[in-house]
């Protein structure tokens, strides 16, 4: 069959966890079999920002069923497929971006089967949380630093200063919550930001950043995820219709359907050292109504 050459379709994004798919490609990989279907409901961990965790699910041929071990995006240009350490960035002219479903090595699945992905639908909703409290805590956390800024600096979604854009050096999603770090470095100093006196007033900028988000929880802003179109590369944005505006972020993760289904989000900060450079570490926590 050959090589695919077109990007993986992914239902991922309307919130879907089942999909009936073909299998195009099958591949050894240390030491599993990367199932490379044309369609997939599995959210796969991205190689360029890793911040969600793949979804958990199985893989379904005939009358067996097979654990995904893992889900991580694939790349080829019609001669060679590279799995999950890509030599190219995503959506680059004349390769094809794929989502490859780690299973057993010798799992009998070959090229032409038709088979179902379907994730698990609790995973899936636990990291959804998580990953929707991160935005919103970013966006609050942008609001109670913008006093600190000097110079004009780029805004967010919402017109304040984008110091999460700006200073993030990592982002991870967790069920129900998130740990995102930003560097205080010279740069950011440079751009305009006065971390002065920031570590004697980290219990204050939580409270005012839970504020900002019990507001906007108490107003169970509706949450959508934009789409140009249904393949892996095509951009994907996440939408929250807050009090204060429409906020956009450019995002390829699953999420929640409002801030009201989180129940209440928390943060909570804490400064720490990389190597000489100051890092605000800031831990986001939802708590959704059973």
């Amino acid at each position: 069959m050959g090589l695919p050459g077109t990007d993986t379709v992914v239902t991922f994004p309307a919130g879907e966890l089942l999909a009936a798919a073909n299998v195009l490609h099958v591949a050894p990989h240390d030491g599993r079999l990367a199932v490379i279907t044309d369609r997939t409901s599995i959210h796969p961990v991205d190689h360029a920002w890793p911040d969600q965790p793949a979804d958990r699910g199985v893989l379904r041929a005939g009358d067996r069923e097979f654990t995904i071990l893992d889900a991580v995006v694939a790349a080829t240009d019609g001669n060679e497929l590279h799995i999950g350490d890509l030599p190219v960035r995503t959506g680059t002219d004349g390769w094809a971006f794929l989502v490859a479903h780690l299973i057993d090595g010798d799992a009998p699945v070959a090229e032409g089967d038709e088979i179902e992905v379907e994730a698990d639908g609790a995973a899936r909703r636990s990291l959804s949380l998580g990953h929707t409290a991160c935005h919103a805590a970013s966006l609050a956390l942008n609001r109670a630093l913008a006093g600190r800024w000097s110079k004009a600096a780029r805004e967010d979604a919402l017109g304040s200063p984008d110091f999460d854009g700006i200073a993030i050096a990592s982002s991870r999603i967790h069920p129900e919550g998130s740990v995102d770090r930003y560097r205080l470095n010279k740069s950011l100093r440079r751009a305009g930001f006065d971390a002065t006196g920031l570590a004697d007033g980290l219990e204050a900028l939580a409270v005012s950043v839970d504020a900002t988000l019990a507001e906007w929880v108490a107003d169970d802003a509706v949450v959508r995820v934009e789409r140009v179109g249904e393949h892996l590369t095509d951009r994907r944005t996440w939408v929250c219709e807050l009090p204060e505006g429409s906020a956009r972020i450019p995002c390829g993760g699953t999420h929640a359907g409002s801030l009201g289904e989180l129940g209440a989000i928390h943060v909570r900060f804490e400064l720490v050292d990389d190597d000489g450079t100051p890092v605000l570490e800031m831990t986001t926590t939802a708590s959704p109504v059973a």
